[in-house]
């Protein structure tokens, strides 16, 4: 039981930081020097990054609920067996 949360823990790592790296990626085909002052480099790079957490993180949080419910339906099904036989 103990290895099954480190392996959730992982796959969960695994998920956030690939899909915050997808959405960095992602984010580099917008232009947002159009949008921003002139000079403010740094600035720029921080909401690039806080943008790519929270897209990232959003998606891969959508992911791996997507992936809890989809390993959780086959106990509904047990449940529904096992309350046919009893009635």
């Amino acid at each position: 039981m103990i290895s099954g949360f480190g392996q959730q823990a992982l796959i969960s790592i695994m998920s956030h930081l690939v899909f915050i790296a997808l959405a960095w990626w992602a984010l580099q085909a917008l232009r947002f020097e159009t949008l921003l002052r002139a000079n403010h480099v740094f600035q720029a790079r921080v909401l690039y990054v806080l943008l790519s957490i929270v897209i990232g993180s959003s998606v891969s949080n959508f992911f791996l609920d997507y992936l809890l419910w989809s390993q959780q339906l086959p106990l509904i099904l047990q449940n529904i067996t096992f309350f046919r036989c009893c009635i």
